[in-house]
């Protein structure tokens, strides 16, 4: 019985809850269960049965006097970067191993408010840089899709690959994740799920472990476009203590789905149509344009000009951002620590053991770019580009209400095949970046497999706090594509792939 409670997508499982066809204990247990059995995909660091348990029972309780909340008794769990108040937070660094925060982030608690059971933290690229999940201090993590098809190692995408990976195999209802160039749409596609990135301060980032400010943004993943805009309803609004939050109405997202998208305009960019791009991709692009034209929704051909600078851009910009932000770990008041003999060695010792590779390599890039005789030439430069880029949004939401692009250039590859080059790697957020950099939320939603049997998903691309616009359409995508259930693929049974 305990696995048949995974069938149910977090907005079913709410109904079941309500309905008392199901117990919020006997949900949890189901989820605590699966989140063992699928240890293969390492997508869970550390799984918290007991608090699990003790929330679940308190839901319970709620049921029974009326006053349940929101997403009462439905088990969530949450990327490794957000604060957890008592709970390990390591942002998948070997530099904060150790620590515990005293704190809780904006987004957990709302959650948590909200009435959601915490499963657990889930693993990521260190301190969220990567796009495989493959630089995690507590070694990658993988896709379930890849054990259905025989590729055990096949990645989940990245950062947010743990959180991909664990709502894909049926082991959360949902999980939170944080995109900075992509790390939710990129694994959300991957995975054959549902992510969000909603507008830069639509969510706040208080209790997120910064990687680039200017880019940082929290949303979910999840099964369906409903249970996305569920999560985000909860998560949404203005946080007093962000200084980016905006004080903005947050308006019913459930309300607005299936509206009509009758007579809407689609932008596709003329400059996303890229040499690299997988004809299996390309033809799912073509497919999704015909079904919201079948919709009634006009589609065009639009032009955003400076999008062949977006990935340079991204990349001055976010390591510059990097390298201040990650100053604070110096083991001098957290973290880990690494014994030298001057105040300096001290902060040698402790970074160059505790950062990895790829983080090393940020700091770096990013000290060069802020430092005298790059700071004019770069990122003065990359900024006065990234308003460019913005204002092509700009211009094109003049004539259009939305924009259709692929998600990714391809479905996930296995380890094994993950470009040993950098700069090969960082291509993998090309169609995601320009997003981020105009600060406008975007959502991933899958549309079909490849002949191997891979998930792909398409993104759209909304205005500004346009989040109620871009989910309706996303549910109508959706509802044309008719993307496999989960629970009937069998990505909750590792064993018997």
């Amino acid at each position: 019985m305990s696995k048949e409670l995974l069938k149910f997508t977090l907005s079913e499982a709410k109904e079941a809850l309500k309905t008392k066809q199901i117990s919020p204990v006997e949900l949890t247990e189901a989820y605590l269960k699966q989140a063992e059995d699928i240890r293969d995909l390492n997508s869970y660091l550390e799984i918290c049965h007991e608090s699990a348990r003790e929330s679940a029972r308190k839901s319970e309780k709620k049921y029974a006097n009326g006053t349940a909340r929101a997403l009462e008794g439905l088990p969530i769990a949450h990327k490794d970067i957000f604060c957890t108040k008592g709970i390990r937070t390591t942002s998948c660094s070997r530099i904060l191993s150790n620590f515990v925060p005293p704190y809780e982030s904006t987004v957990s608690q709302k959650l948590k408010d909200a009435g959601t059971v915490m499963l657990g933290k889930l693993n990521m690229d260190e301190f969220a840089m990567g796009s495989a999940n493959l630089t995690s201090y507590y070694k990658p993590c993988y896709n379930p899709w890849g054990y259905k098809i025989g590729e055990k190692h096949l990645i989940p995408g990245g950062s947010s690959g743990g959180s991909a990976g664990a709502v894909a195999a049926l082991a959360a209802l949902a999980a939170t994740g944080t995109d900075t160039g992509g790390s939710i749409r990129q694994p959300a596609a991957f995975c054959g799920l549902v992510g969000i990135k909603p507008t830069y301060g639509r969510c706040s980032r208080f209790g997120i472990m910064a990687f680039a400010s200017s880019l940082d943004q929290p949303g979910p993943l999840t099964r369906t476009v409903k249970d996305a805009a569920m999560i985000l309803q909860n998560i949404a609004g203005y946080d007093p203590k962000e200084s980016t939050s905006i004080d903005k109405p947050v308006p019913n997202y459930l309300s607005t789905l299936n509206d009509s998208i009758k007579g809407k305009r689609v932008g596709i960019p003329k400059e996303y149509n890229l040499p690299g791009l997988d004809k299996e991709v390309n033809a799912l692009w073509k497919k999704t344009q015909k079904w919201l034209e079948e919709e009634g929704a006009i589609v065009e051909e639009i032009s955003l000009p400076h999008t062949a600078y977006a990935l340079p851009v991204y990349y001055i910009v976010s390591p510059a951002e990097a390298s201040s932000n990650l100053a604070r770990y110096d083991g001098v008041r957290y973290g880990r620590r690494v014994e030298g003999k001057t105040l300096d060695e001290l902060y040698e010792l402790t970074r160059e053991e505790g950062f990895g590779e790829e983080v090393q390599r940020r700091i770096l890039m990013g000290t060069h770019i802020l430092s005298a005789g790059s700071y004019d030439e770069y990122y003065i430069q990359a900024l006065k580009v990234r308003r460019m880029i913005y204002q092509d949004f700009e211009k094109a939401f003049e004539k259009i209400d939305m924009i259709l692009t692929p998600s990714t250039t391809s479905a996930a590859f296995t380890q094994e095949k993950a470009p040993t080059d950098p700069l090969q790697m960082y291509l993998n957020d090309i169609y995601t970046v320009t997003a981020n950099l105009a600060g406008l939320p975007g959502i991933s939603v899958p549309v079909g497999l490849t002949s191997q049997g891979l998930p792909l998903g398409m993104q759209l691309v909304a205005p500004a706090f346009e989040e109620s616009s871009l989910l309706n359409m996303a549910q109508h995508i959706e509802n044309k594509a008719g993307f496999p259930n989960l629970y009937e693929a069998g990505l909750w049974n590792l064993r018997a792939n």
